[in-house]
């Protein structure tokens, strides 16, 4: 960059750069080097989403490119959170206990049959405007004295699928079928009413052995 023509400057002297070329200057050389230096294969919190950007999951910054992010990574943001993200697994460390020989439980083993009949039913209550699903599993052949067992995954917990933040994961295990996933929207749940007389609901018929629970999601406008 020429600066020979700034303003206080002598003649094939350079010139006196300002803040702002300062600081583009050192962007440039700390992307250098990190281009030079950093392997992004051994990088645990580089993500390439379905664009073709680049995210930082541990900032949760957006990058068009390699060199964007690698100047991020030597940026007093993500430098910060590296020593955070150190302090709190050294803690947590810390605090684990090492498990006994002794009061080590052994692993369940048993042989999967396959996957359960389903079906899923959206739902919605307008005077609400809440939207929802209903989900019906039937286990004909479900272990004796085992009950269902749902949960939410995020997106990013799962290994099957590339991460999307759009979606987020239901899954559904009783032995000894094989656990069943359904993607559904990343939308936030509404938990405020979970008993069996309102919008969220679940049940298990020994029966029919016919599991059933109905979940909301919330109003965005709330």
């Amino acid at each position: 960059m020429d600066y020979q023509n700034r303003v206080g400057s002598k003649f094939g002297g350079g010139g006196v750069a300002g803040a702002s070329e300062t600081n583009v200057d050192r962007r440039e050389r700390l992307k250098k080097l990190a281009l030079e230096t950093i392997d992004l294969a051994k990088d645990p919190y580089i993500l390439r989403n379905h664009l073709g950007s680049l995210e930082c999951r541990l900032c949760l910054t957006l990058h068009t490119n390699e060199g964007s992010y690698l100047a991020h990574t030597q940026g007093k943001k993500h430098q910060t959170n590296l020593a955070r993200r150190a302090a709190r697994d050294a803690k947590d460390a810390q605090l684990t206990i090492p498990p006994s020989h002794q009061n080590t439980v052994a692993r369940k083993m048993f042989l999967k049959i396959g996957r359960p009949g389903y079906r899923v039913t959206k739902v919605r209550d307008p005077a609400m405007r809440k939207e929802g699903m209903m989900v019906q599993v039937h286990l004909p052949q479900i272990r004796e004295g085992v009950k269902p067992r749902r949960r939410f995954m995020s997106a990013w917990e799962q290994k099957r699928e590339p991460p999307n933040r759009a979606y987020q994961y239901l899954i559904v295990a009783a032995e000894p079928y094989e656990s069943i996933a359904f993607r559904i929207p990343s939308r936030e749940l509404d938990n405020e009413d979970e008993d069996e007389t309102g919008w969220n609901w679940s049940h298990w018929d020994p029966d029919t052995k016919q599991y059933s629970f109905q979940f909301m999601f919330r109003d965005p406008a709330y």
